[in-house]
């Protein structure tokens, strides 16, 4: 048997491979790695007969300790539906005025109002239910069908412009695009619609318009935002009068929409929310309100 060389710094036998010069040290596995791999191979032989590891195709072998996670899961579920349904019983019997009266209750209802909201409202109104193009700002306390908790709470269940029965319908006609009005009378409608919210505009070059739009909005639109144009929420007519807009306030915009006309649309809640949850959303979306007026 021949030999095999030895390193001459670390004193190690070679493998007799050799690239450009560097020959490779015949050097073992480390003890600890050893250990470790021993340890994790034992480890999973010992769990494959403990825990549920085999599929037998129909069925699976369900292990010496009999852990089942699927009845783990519907006990913790069982566990928290008795929990839960101790204030749900509350929210449900009780007033809003009672609810927003009761702090451990509405620590409650912002809690699961957030879940809520995020798995259902934050996909229009955002993460923040601040809105944005074509969709409400919810924290501005500037509402279309009025901000009472029981107002948002009627609004979420029957919808707006939706399949349901008892659905909230609002539409603004499209003046221009269906002859209602002249090309001129919507530009200045639009012109005394956009210096209700921008007092600067109206200036001396600025006024004959804005005077003439002003004609056309009381036989035109005063009807539904009323004469003063701070609108009307039994029929979802929007304040004219504030920066509050949800397709635009700028002049350009406000001329699209007296042109093309606008109609929202917010799905019924009923069949997916349980009249609890409705509720809870309500008194949640108000207490945004609240709180950044």
């Amino acid at each position: 048997m021949t030999a095999r060389e030895r390193d001459a710094v670390s004193g190690r036998e070679t493998t007799g491979h050799e690239w450009n010069g560097i020959k490779e040290l015949d050097t073992p596995v480390p003890k600890g790695i050893l250990i470790f791999l021993i340890v994790t191979h034992v480890f999973a032989i010992l769990w494959w007969f403990l825990m549920p590891a085999w599929p037998l195709g129909w069925t699976y072998t369900k292990g010496l300790l009999g852990t089942n996670q699927h009845e783990r899961v519907e006990q913790q579920l069982a566990q928290a539906a008795v929990a839960r349904s101790a204030w749900e019983e509350k929210i449900a019997s009780l007033s809003f005025d009672e609810i927003q009266a009761n702090e451990q209750l509405m620590d409650i209802v912002r809690q699961t109002g957030h879940k809520l909201f995020g798995d259902n409202c934050a996909a229009c109104h955002r993460a923040d239910a601040t809105g944005g193009s074509n969709y409400p700002d919810l924290t501005d306390d500037d509402w279309i069908w009025g901000g009472e908790p029981e107002t948002i709470a009627e609004t979420l269940r029957v919808g707006i412009n939706s399949p349901h029965g008892e659905s909230r319908m609002g539409q603004m006609p499209a003046f221009g695009r269906d002859q209602m009005l002249e090309r001129k009378q919507v530009v200045n409608v639009a012109n005394y619609v956009y210096s209700l919210s921008h007092p600067e505009y109206s200036t001396a070059a600025n006024i004959d318009r804005i005077e003439a739009g002003h004609e056309v909005f009381v036989t035109t639109c005063a009807p539904c935002h009323g004469e003063d144009a701070r609108g009307s929420q039994e029929i979802g007519a929007p304040n004219l009068t504030d920066t509050a807009w949800i397709y635009g306030g700028d002049l350009a915009t406000i001329i699209s929409s007296v042109h093309g006309g606008r109609q929202g649309h917010m799905p019924t809640w009923e069949e997916r929310l349980t009249p609890v949850d409705i509720k809870i959303l309500a008194l949640y979306v108000h207490s945004l309100s609240v709180a950044r007026p």
